[in-house]
This record gives C-alpha cells, structure tokens and sequence, in this order.
C-alpha cells in the first residue's frame, strides 16, 4: 500500500536517533520515550488550497531530511512500517549538506 498526503500533507520517515554517551556508551533510539524531531520526506501534497481558488505548492521537496516541531507528527502504521505525518508548516527548517 503506498500512502499519497493532500494538501499541505508531508508523509516522512522518522530519523534514528542514537545517542552516545561520555563513557562511550550507545543509547538506541528505542530505548528513549521521546518522539523524534527530524525526518526524511517521502512524499508530499500537492499543496493547500487558498481562499482565492489557487493552490500554494508545497516548498519541501521528496527526499529533503527535514527538522520539525516536537509533537507535531501523527503516527500512522502501513504494511508494518511507522511513518510521520506532518503539515508543511509545522516544519522548521530542511537540513542541507
């Protein structure tokens, strides 16, 4: 099953987050409660509709590793597979290289 967002919908896949210790120690992402706070866009909405009739396209583009507000994702489960999904503008910033 693929998942297809609307509107101003960004469907990502949470980024891992471990975590490393001063003694050296690896803390696995499961292992914390926290919900995590960057992603990779999978897929986008083609953009939300405003009130004059046009439509505003999203900016992010597919493939982007977005950073985004702490508790703004939805879970949602696929195929066995978690995913994320967030407005664009609960979105903070696109991570580059």
């Amino acid at each position: 099953m693929k998942l297809r967002p609307v509107s101003d919908y960004l469907v990502l896949k949470g980024g891992a987050s471990e975590t490393t210790t001063a003694a050296g120690i690896i803390i696995p992402d499961t292992a914390s409660k926290e919900k995590p706070e960057q992603g990779e866009v999978l897929a986008a909405g083609p953009g939300r509709m405003l009130e004059s009739g046009t439509r505003q396209t999203v900016e992010v583009q597919v493939g982007a590793t977005v950073i985004f507000k702490k508790y703004a994702p939805d879970e949602v489960e696929v195929d066995g597979e978690t995913y994320l999904l967030i407005r664009e503008s609960d979105v903070m910033a696109i991570v580059s290289e």
